[in-house]
């Protein structure tokens, strides 16, 4: 089974080009290629080494500097400078282009032989280039400006872990650490013997932690959850890819962590990257994506280029493929596998294409049973490939003939030569170091093999779980003479078995460094190996509890990144909820069965005999009351469960109260609060089915929860969340997010809606919000929220006004934030991450956050910017023009009396003004507006107010409206509720069932409020009809809707036909 994949076209025509004309080749290009063929082993051409004798014949080197060369694009745009920059940033950005750089026509030879990327041996630049490069950069006269140079000549690897200063921090939320990691994913050991210098990934972030510094640098600028990642052979270069919209492929410095190039359209459809690779000398770079078909590509991501150097597409046949390597003696050759399929490429890099070979291998094959494939390399003697599977065997593939050359075009021909059964037990890993081969298998047992397949030595003592990942240092191991205590061998002489220092990474998300002189393990992390949900932080020490399905619950101290202590509770034990009292010496649990735990906050040992169990099903939510004599709990099967601590025997125990399953959807908020008349506490629950319940603890008795009162929150959008308001105003609220981007405030006692504003609208609505604590701010007067939604976390400065600069956000976890929590003080806030087993500590930047806002604009500037238009925009023009002819209106359109010049317009106008420029509000929507307004000013003056001026009309329109307006989608969806489906396959309604459900559902309409409005839609009224508001005569009453209305009503005749509105062409 053969295809063959042709490169692009313009690809294609450049190598023809360069076959024609082998004179015209530039010098640039013979660096590239002589270079090039240093780190592959290739034979140079005679012109190559000419010129490679010319370069070093001046000022020999021990390095290796790679060249990136340029392309045609790179020609025309400047030189390679404008991707390899001087961009120390944390993102997929490309840097600017230096505005230092040398024309193209200038005669500089230094300029023309700097390459744009330099890969070092040693990992440092040699002294005397250093000054060599200092002499270059001196301008030869006053209007000569110097080369301005990449930051990554200059980097060192001492200089990655230096501490962000106040000017880095610029951003309102800057991630300091991450707990946790992706154990599906490789990690890496990425220093010499005398580090611990791990690399691996969180969530959409890659993470350089140095365990004996306790220090972490972090990689950002991926938008999705990283699915792959590798390091090049010398460790100097990482490359990370990712699954989603916008999908990129990142390569990053590992000296400095700067981004130097970003692949933006490797799967234009999303797919992301399932494989990835890279060359021994870090200048190609293969990925496979994660699509039906999959495609393998090459990319040559040192030179300017968006396109890659050759690709091929794989049938489905061939599996999901999910690993690939090259081959270290040859970048030509590449092998990946599936489960079931192993494909061998090669690369034809002078014509540019991609052939590749899937060999069959069925149990027929030998006679016996093969197992699944888990990862495949190449042999380091013989040319053959070795695949190792779940049964323990190991597949020998033999390659002929041998590898093609320039010139010939033989057929790819690989085969299964070999099944050797090497053990028992399932191989999870397969890889090479030195002269040997490693497995690791199932039951964290490591061996050793030589090229013959002899087993040499192995690790079996340590009793680890499954081997995800075997990673060695990157310089071999020199042993000290007789200090040295390595283990002898299996070989006949008993050799002293040398081999260098490694990472081990276990599928339980444990990481050990096993120093092989004297065979000591240390370990370098511990985590959670399932999801996050729980996090709680200390109320007034730098604690935060960290509690996983897996049953771990780990104790941080988040100031010195520090591990406290640990509790791992029972199998089917998973920690699903946490909350400290507010003293700070208990800490409460809610589990995945209904288990509920109170436990001591420093020893995590039971403070009660036994565990309660009063719950059904999972404990979502779990808090205590201000004076800790109370503790609630929601389930997932709608029940509301409280404890109270009582005294028995002149000790305090805690006992049952009472249960309630109060709400009959999920229960979305449960808080404990303080009686305004009294120091007693108060307990509300907020559900999905739109329902604010509160609680009477104080009659409630054994087995009966009283309820206080029932409220009902919303009319059509789902409350997402709640917390009490900070008291800046003399009125006591508390805020409430719903599903539709609004923020409502409730007033506290009476439990009305006083004020309605748009919340953040950053692609969902918020899940979770906090108030952060006084001890953020230095003003009183000033506090501030903290807020999740599905994917980000942010920052909104009280009090909410529906100012769209109040407010910043950052993505955290792209597939899902599960929950939050603050650090006592307000520095930093948490995010867990659920199903990615991480959590993120953000470091909070209020500054920042106060600059956006002062750059926004002051009064009615940021609201201004919401309006189509503008402040000079028709729209608002035509608001304008309703808001005047409101006040002619309000006082008689053919009125003969002196008008009153007056910029207020009465209450009762706002509803037909709303109307008027496009927003329709319910009945409901309408009482809450004019209570806005008209309780506005009551705490302070004790009067209402009866008018409402242009200014603040435009913001109660700004904050009621739909933040995205209303859709075509959204009249579908009405309709696919109330309606069937008809012969032409729409949903639609009968013109009897339309009128009934007018009449008779939701704010219902009178039959003549329901002609009236079908008379002025279809124009039956006369010009001028019913301006005056005092007008109340219904002169449609006669109407027969029989005649006016289809006896079938779409989506799309409702709203053309009926509401006369254009629908877009693009629904």
């Amino acid at each position: 089974m053969e295809r063959i994949a042709e490169a692009p076209a313009e690809t294609q025509q450049a190598a023809d080009t360069s076959e024609e004309a082998p004179e015209e080749e530039s010098m640039r290009s013979i660096a590239d290629r002589a270079s090039q063929a240093l780190k592959s082993q290739m034979p140079l051409e005679e012109n190559e080494l000419i010129y490679l004798e010319a370069l070093t014949a001046g000022s020999p080197q021990s390095s290796l500097e790679i060249s990136s060369g340029k392309s045609e694009e790179t020609e025309k745009s400047g030189g390679v400078g404008k991707v390899f920059g001087e961009s120390s940033g944390q993102g997929p950005q490309e840097a600017p282009e230096s505005d230092h750089q040398i024309s193209d026509d200038t005669p500089d030879p230094s300029a023309v032989r700097r390459p744009s990327i330099r890969v070092y041996e040693n990992g440092s630049v040699p002294h005397e280039e250093k000054n060599e490069q200092l002499e270059e950069e001196k301008p030869s006269s006053s209007k000569e400006l110097p080369v301005q140079e990449s930051l990554l000549y200059f980097t060192r690897e001492d200089t990655l872990f230096r501490e962000k200063t106040e000017e880095e921090n610029i951003y309102p939320l800057n991630l300091a650490w991450c707990y946790g990691w992706n154990s599906s994913l490789p990690i890496y050991n990425m220093r010499d013997e005398n580090h611990r210098v791990v690399l691996y990934v969180s969530s959409h972030t890659a993470v350089l932690y140095d365990a004996l510094k306790n220090c972490q640098r972090h990689l950002q600028g991926h938008s999705n959850v990283i699915t792959c990642i590798c390091v090049s052979e010398n460790r100097r270069w990482i490359a990370t890819a990712d699954k989603g919209p916008q999908c990129l492929v990142i390569v990053w410095d590992c000296f400095s962590g700067i981004p130097v190039h970003t692949i933006f359209d490797s799967c234009p459809d999303g797919n992301g990257i399932k494989a990835m690779a890279m060359t021994n000398d870090a200048k190609f770079l293969v990925t496979i994506n994660d699509a039906t078909f999959q495609k393998v590509c090459i990319w040559r991501w040192t030179v300017d280029t968006e396109t890659p150097a050759c690709s091929v597409i794989l049938d489905p046949e061939t599996g999901i493929q999910e690993y690939i390597i090259f081959n270290p003696a040859n970048y030509r050759e590449l092998v990946s596998n599936s489960k079931t399929h192993l494909v061998y490429y090669e690369w034809d890099e002078a014509n540019n294409i991609l052939e590749f070979n899937v060999p069959v291998l069925n149990e027929k094959t030998f006679n016996k049973i093969v197992g699944k494939f888990s990862q495949s390399i190449f042999h380091f003697v013989t040319r053959q490939i070795l695949t190792t599977t779940t049964e323990g065997k190991l597949v020998v593939w033999d390659l002929h003939p041998p590898p093609r050359s320039y010139t010939s075009l033989e057929v790819l021909h690989i085969k299964a030569c070999k099944l050797v059964h090497l053990q028992k037990d399932a191989l999870t890993v397969l890889t090479t170091v030195d002269k040997y081969f490693v497995t690791g298998d199932v039951r964290g047992h490591i061996r050793f093999y030589d090229s013959k397949l002899s087993l040499v030595n192995w690790y079996s003592q340590f009793k680890l779980s499954p081997i995800r990942m075997l990673s060695f240092s990157k310089d071999p191991l020199i042993p000290e003479g007789d200090k040295s205590n390595f283990p002898s061998d299996c070989t006949l002489p008993g050799d002293p078995f040398i081999v260098r220092n490694f990472i081990i990474g276990t599928s339980d998300a444990r990481v050990y460094h096993l120093t092989t002189d004297g065979t000591k393990l240390e370990e370098v992390l511990i985590e959670p190996r399932e999801a996050i949900h729980a996090v709680a932080c200390h109320p007034y020490k730098p604690l935060i509890a960290i509690g996983s399905i897996c049953g771990l619950l780990k104790m941080w101290n988040y100031r010195k990144k520090l591990y406290v202590v640990s509790r791992i509770f029972e199998d089917g034990l998973g920690v699903q909820s946490l909350t400290f009292n507010p003293e700070g010496y208990l800490l409460g649990a809610g589990f995945t069965d209904g288990t509920v735990y109170i436990m001591d906050a420093v020893s995590l040992e039971n403070e009660t005999p036994e565990p309660f169990k009063y719950s059904r099903g999972n404990v979502t939510l779990i808090s205590f009351s201000h004076d800790s004599q109370f503790l609630a709990t929601a389930d997932m099967n709608f029940t509301v469960v409280v404890y109270k601590l009582m005294i028995k025997n002149g000790e305090k125990v805690w006992e049952y109260l009472a249960r309630l399953r109060s709400h009959h959807k999920k229960i979305q908020s449960l808080l404990f609060g303080i009686q305004l008349d009294n120091n007693e506490p108060r307990l509300l629950s907020l559900g999905k089915d739109r329902l604010l319940i509160e609680y009477d603890l104080i009659n409630s008795t054994k087995d009966h929860l009283e309820v206080l009162d029932i409220h009902r929150t919303d009319q059509e959008a789902i409350p997402k969340c709640m917390v009490w308001y900070p008291p800046l105003t003399r009125e006591s609220f508390f805020l409430i997010c719903n599903s539709v981007y609004k923020v409502k405030l409730f007033n506290s006692t009476t439990k009305m809606c006083r004020k309605t504003l748009i919340g953040p609208t950053y692609g969902s609505p918020i899940e979770h919000v906090l108030v952060l604590p006084e001890k953020a701010s230095n003003d009183l007067q000033k506090r501030y929220l903290a807020f999740i939604n599905k994917d980000k976390v942010g920052l909104q400065i009280l009090p909410v006004d529906g100012n769209p600069h109040k407010t910043a956000a950052i993505i955290c976890h792209p597939n899902g934030v599960s929950n939050m929590t603050l650090s006592y003080d307000g520095a930093y806030v948490f995010t867990a991450g659920g199903d990615d087993h991480t959590v993120l500590q953000w470091e909070i930047n209020l500054g920042a956050l106060e600059a956006a806002v002062y750059l926004g604009g002051e009064d009615l500037t940021p609201f201004y910017g919401l309006l189509d238009g503008g402040r000079e925009g028709a729209f608002y023009k035509e608001l304008e023009d309703y808001f005047y002819y409101s006040q002619l209106r309000s006082q008689g359109i053919d009125t003969m009396e002196t008008r009153k010049v007056s910029t207020h317009i009465p209450l009762s106008e706002l509803p037909f003004i709303m109307r008027a420029i496009g927003f329709y509000p319910s009945e409901e929507q309408i009482d809450d507006m004019l209570n806005e307004v008209k309780f506005g000013e009551y705490v302070d003056t004790g009067k209402l107010v009866d008018s409402i001026n242009l200014p603040d009309f435009v913001k109660v329109y700004i904050n009621h409206r739909p933040p995205f307006g209303q859709t075509m989608n959204d009249i579908r969806n009405s309709f696919k509720v109330l309606g069937y489906l008809n012969k032409d396959g729409d949903m639609a309604i009968r013109r009897e069932d339309f009128l009934e459900l007018l009449l008779t559902k939701g704010e219902h309409m009178t039959e003549e409020e329901l002609s009236d409005c079908f008379s002025t839609l279809f124009g039956l009224n006369p010009e001028g009809w019913k301006s005056e508001p005092a007008t109340l005569d219904y002169r449609g009453s006669g109407i027969c809707l029989e005649e006016e209305l289809p006896e079938e009503i779409t989506a799309e005749i409702f709203t053309a036909d009926i509401l006369g509105l254009p629908i877009p062409e693009d629904i």
